[in-house]
């Protein structure tokens, strides 16, 4: 056998004993881990009803228990129901002085317990809670981590359903505060104080993305509660969304301009074209209704006006307005043919009149007839039409309006109420459009308190 071959062989030999040490020192590692977890929670050493001292052993202090999250996603934003959901990483982390343990020189960094009811825990609860559920695919989503000083780390992923009270007045020029509260259900403040985890709290999925909210900022404060049975620690976390208003302007502010518009082509319509008007009219109203009705189908049934009712409101009017102006031109066109045949008919009696004048004047031209005098009388009638006359002359003349000007190249009512439409009811909606975005875009910043 060469040298080689012994080479190999003592290589061989000495990985497996190394192999074989490392195993065994990991077994030995595995059962001192395991004596430290009977030692600090075996039967009769720890009773996990008790609660832990305060501040350095001090049973006459509150236990303090930080608390951080991280909010993994939250799903929905629901108006109507006015709740979100939301999926985060809840960590609560107290020091409790029973479970301090030797580290055996730095190896043993923690021990970490997947059952929960085996050391205390804090009855902390969220108090605007109104659906949840813990994960438990593959396994349940939860650990306790126990440090050698006897700091608990306890971290647990929940999906909640929230109850988020909204003001909808500016909707949906709006942002919306939505805020996630935790409390202390038994224990008062005497006991047990809530505390947000210095440094970052609360932190946000990068990737965070919401179909028609965008999460602006958030805050963190307490919120301390008194009741009959005493004060209880209160934490909250108030989320800042502020709504996006491109998808509004698309599905609802657009296509409400659009059937405004396309029921003043009513005013460029022959008077004489009823069925069309009228069509077009009531066509223009009834899908404006609707598109109102749909919009309130999504919203609860709140007592104060919002910015989209006062929008669809005045473009329901000005639809219904110019459904009336057919009616109002209508009327003066049938008034106007009712003078034109007036007119018409006096032209003819006094057409008839002068023929019969003349008959009896050819009748009656050779019959002798009284000298009429060169100068009349002052009360002759004649003269004093003359008279007037003369005054009329010497008046001077009054200067026409533009405005009469203009109109009066329309000689019938019905035609000049068109030409006003035409150029009254697009100026109107201009107005009104800029006090409206003028309004509601001043006070979406000014009510823009957080």
């Amino acid at each position: 056998m060469g040298t080689g071959h012994y080479f190999w062989a003592i290589f061989y030999f000495t990985s497996l004993c190394s192999a074989s040490l490392a195993n065994n020192a990991k077994i030995n590692f595995r059962e001192k881990e395991k004596k430290v977890l009977d030692q600090i929670l075996g039967a009769g050493k720890y009773d996990a009803r008790i609660r832990p001292s305060g501040i350095n052993g001090t049973a006459n202090l509150p236990t303090l228990v930080q608390v951080n999250m991280f909010l993994r996603s939250i799903s929905k934003i629901d108006d109507y129901k006015m709740e979100y959901s939301v999926q985060l990483t809840f960590r609560e982390q107290w020091t409790d002085e029973r479970l301090k343990f030797d580290d055996i020189q730095g190896r043993l960094k923690y021990l970490t317990l997947t059952e929960a009811n085996r050391v205390w825990m804090p009855d902390l609860f969220f108090s605007n809670e109104k659906e949840g559920h813990f994960h438990n695919i593959i396994m349940p989503n939860v650990y306790i981590r126990i440090f050698p000083n006897g700091s608990v780390l306890y971290s647990i992923r929940i999906s909640l359903t929230l109850a988020c009270p909204m003001n909808l007045k500016l909707y949906p020029l709006d942002r919306q505060i939505c805020s996630l509260r935790m409390a202390s259900y038994g224990w008062t403040t005497n006991d047990l104080v809530f505390l947000w985890k210095e440094g970052d709290p609360v932190q946000v999925v990068k990737n965070l993305h919401l179909p028609r909210f965008t999460l602006e900022k958030f805050l963190t404060d307490y919120c301390n509660s008194k009741t009959n049975t005493g004060e209880y620690s209160c934490l909250k976390v108030d989320l800042l969304f502020k709504r996006e208003f491109s998808y509004y302007l698309i599905q609802i502010y657009i296509p409400c301009c659009m059937l405004v518009i396309v029921s003043w082509v009513s005013f460029w319509l022959d008077q004489g074209a009823v069925p069309a008007r009228v069509s077009l009219g009531v066509t223009t109203l009834l899908t404006m209704a609707t598109q109102t009705s749909g919009i309130n189908a999504s919203l609860p049934p709140v007592s104060y006006t919002k910015a989209i009712d006062v929008w669809t409101g005045v473009c329901l009017t000005f639809v219904f307005g110019a459904l009336l102006e057919f009616a109002l031109v209508n009327y003066a066109s049938r008034s106007d043919m009712h003078k034109e045949n007036m007119k018409k008919k006096r032209r003819d009696l006094e057409q008839a009149s002068l023929d019969a004048a003349s008959d009896l004047l050819d009748t009656d031209s050779n019959a002798t007839f009284a000298m009429k005098p060169l100068v009349r009388h002052p009360g002759d009638p004649l003269a004093l039409e003359k008279l007037r006359q003369c005054e009329v002359h010497m008046q001077p003349p009054k200067r026409p309006s533009c405005c009469k000007t203009w109109l009066s190249k329309f000689p019938t009512r019905s035609k000049r109420i068109d030409v006003i439409s035409r150029i009254t009811f697009p100026l109107v909606f201009a107005l009104f459009n800029l006090v409206y975005w003028s309004t509601y875009l001043f006070r979406e910043e000014e009510d823009e308190t957080f």
